[in-house]
């Protein structure tokens, strides 16, 4: 790992300047933060414990979406509660072990969350367009194993990044991320030298790794229409592509954010630091709380496993008095 410029003791301390909010603002803006991180964790952890527990959801479709709520839990927990402590105590300081272990974590989750959106499109593209074989070419095992695909080449493909990035050497004192955490742009402008091999690096390797998945869901929904357009009556292509509507308004989300933050040139078309914070907090903080909304608010199947799940709670309750 990189080290400060002139730093005998091989020890570096990153100052995080935080999100830049008015002190007046400070104690809603902490407390926003908490409610949505307690919303995440919670909406996507019941959504994960629904899932797990009622046989009637074991199918592709809702294995895939417990890794995606997993994947947005993950992501909230290893960056707000440090946010909100840090803007509790004013000390915002994290070691480079820390700062590299969040960074490499952060984008890791990134990337793991587009290949599995590009999975979930392929499961819903074979339901769609494959109907009579869905049963055979998605079974419970190759969902598992196109799950476990995504977590492995997320975080495998995320080493070479992080570690350039880590390997900079960085200016002595404490180098401020003007950031509210370890993100990989705002860390590398820290850093005391030449950072182009890095970003060259992000585009020939980070930015495939967003697009690729993106071509691939694209792909399955330009199959899907297609497959819609011939169905016979107005009613069953509207049941066809209503089992479609939860996962294109997450890949909205996740894309709409990630093109704003990662997917624009360096140049002065790049968001200005105080705007990337913010579509941060959108991504970090909105996409996963709305995320498990939107695959339930509309679902029976959900709402069906939630009731039964709540009459149990009920009667293991009753049976207790």
């Amino acid at each position: 790992m990189g080290l400060a410029a002139g730093n005998e003791s091989g020890t570096l301390d990153f100052v995080l300047l935080g999100l830049g909010a008015p002190p007046a603002v400070r104690p809603l803006l902490w407390t926003a933060l908490l409610l949505a991180c307690l919303a995440t964790v919670l909406g996507n952890g019941a959504l994960v414990g629904l899932i797990a527990l009622d046989r009637r959801l074991h199918r592709p479709m809702y294995l895939l979406l417990s890794h995606l709520a997993l994947l947005d839990a993950a992501y909230v927990s290893t960056t707000l509660p440090q946010a909100l402590a840090h803007m509790a105590s004013r000390r915002a300081r994290l070691s480079l072990a820390r700062c590299g272990a969040q960074l490499y974590v952060g984008i890791s989750l990134g990337s793991c969350e587009a290949l599995l959106l590009a999975a979930m499109a392929l499961d819903r593209s074979l339901a769609v367009c494959r109907p009579l074989h869905y049963p055979t070419l998605v079974t419970p095992l190759r969902c598992a194993a196109l799950a476990g695909a995504a977590w492995t080449l997320g975080f495998a493909l995320s080493v070479p990044n992080a570690a350039a990035a880590l390997s900079l050497p960085f200016c002595a004192g404490r180098p401020a991320v003007d950031h509210f955490f370890c993100e990989l742009p705002a860390v590398l402008r820290t850093a005391c030298a030449d950072t182009t091999a890095n970003h060259r690096l992000i585009s020939g390797l980070g930015v495939p790794i967003l697009l690729v998945p993106l071509t691939f869901i694209l792909a399955s929904y330009a199959s899907i229409l297609a497959t819609v357009g011939k169905l016979p009556s107005a009613r069953s292509r509207l049941k066809a592509l209503s089992t479609c509507s939860s996962h294109l308004a997450v890949v909205g989300l996740f894309y709409g954010t990630v093109s704003a933050m990662y997917l624009r040139p360096r140049a002065s078309s790049a968001l200005p630091a105080r705007q990337h914070k913010l579509v941060a907090v959108f991504y970090l903080v909105v996409t996963p709380v709305l995320n498990p909304l939107i695959y339930s608010l509309r679902n029976r199947e959900v709402h069906a496993a939630a009731r039964y799940a709540l009459a149990r709670l009920r009667g293991v309750r009753a049976a207790g008095r």
